[in-house]
C-alpha cells in the first residue's frame, strides 16, 4: 500500500522514525552523544518539542509535537545532515547512514501518547539490547523515571498528569512500564508511522483529516471501486480509463 505524504495537525503529537541503512548508525559513545547534541540544537531552532526518544544501532525514534508545519522536517533534515557529516569524518566513511527520509504520523494523544512513549522507551528491551529499560543509556526512559534530567525534553501535559509531583510522575511512569503492551498496539503504532497513517479513533481521524484538509488514513477496500464496476465503465478512445 502506498505511504501517504507526511502531514501536520496543529498541536498534535507525532511519532517519528529514522531507520538506518546497512550497518549501524552509531559506532561508539561519541556518536550517540553527538547525535543528541544535533537533536537538541535542531529541536530548539525548529521549535520542536521532544517528549521521548531512543537511539538504537539501526534506528531512532522520537515522540514530538511540532509548533508549525515544517518543524519536524526542518529538525530531521538538520540532524541528519549534521550528524552524517560528523559520523563520516570521525570514521573515515562516505555516504549516508539513513534509509531514505524520516517516517512520521500524527497520533491521538489521549489514546496513544503514553503508549508511544512507553514503546519508544522500551524499544531496547524488545530488541534484546538490554533486559531492563533502565539499563539502556540512550533513551528517555531515565528522564521519565527520574534517573536523570534530559534538558532538551519537554514533558507533555499527559505525562505531567501522571502525578502532582515529579516523584509521583516518575513512579507512575515506571509502573506503566510493568504492564504488558499488546503486540497489536505496538505494530499499529509502528506501521502508522512507517506508512504515514494517522493513528486514532474514527472520530479523531475524521477530525484530523478535516483540520489538515486532506486524507490521513488508507482507503478501505469498500471505498475502492470494485473490479466489476471498473470493467463496466465506458472507455474513451485515446484516453486512459480513470481509476
Amino acid at each position: 500500500m502506498i505511504r501517504l505524504a507526511r502531514h501536520y495537525v496543529p498541536e498534535q503529537p507525532q511519532h517519528v522514525i529514522l531507520q538506518g541503512i546497512a550497518g549501524p548508525a552509531f559506532l561508539d559513545e561519541g556518536d550517540y552523544l553527538y547525535f543528541l547534541v544535533c537533536l537538541a540544537d535542531a529541536a530548539r531552532v525548529a521549535d520542536l518539542a521532544v517528549h521521548a526518544w531512543v537511539l538504537m544501532p539501526d534506528a531512532v525514534q522520537f515522540l514530538v509535537t511540532p509548533s508549525y508545519e515544517s518543524s519536524v522536517g526542518m529538525a530531521m533534515q538538520a540532524v541528519g545532515r549534521r550528524y552524517i557529516e560528523a559520523f563520516n569524518r570521525r570514521h573515515g566513511r562516505r555516504g549516508t547512514v539513513w534509509r531514505g527520509g524520516y517516517r512520521a504520523t500524527v497520533i491521538e494523544p489521549d489514546r496513544y501518547f503514553l503508549l508511544a512513549s512507553q514503546v519508544i522507551d522500551h524499544a531496547p528491551v524488545r530488541n534484546r539490547l538490554v533486559a531492563e529499560p533502565g539499563n539502556y543509556q540512550w533513551s528517555s526512559y531515565g528522564h521519565h523515571v527520574g534517573l536523570r534530567v534530559d534538558s532538551f525534553v519537554k514533558d507533555h501535559p499527559l505525562y505531567r498528569a501522571l502525578g502532582n509531583t515529579p516523584f509521583e510522575r516518575h513512579q507512575a511512569y515506571r509502573n506503566l512500564g510493568t504492564q504488558p503492551i499488546d503486540d497489536y498496539e505496538v505494530n499499529s503504532l509502528m506501521q502508522s508511522a512507517l506508512k504515514g497513517w494517522v493513528l486514532g479513533s474514527a472520530a479523531y481521524c475524521e477530525w484530523a483529516a478535516q483540520t489538515a484538509n486532506r486524507r490521513l488514513t488508507p482507503l478501505l477496500l469498500r471505498d475502492r471501486p470494485s473490479q466489476s464496476s471498473r470493467e463496466m465503465r465506458p472507455r474513451t478512445r485515446g484516453l486512459p480509463t480513470e481509476h
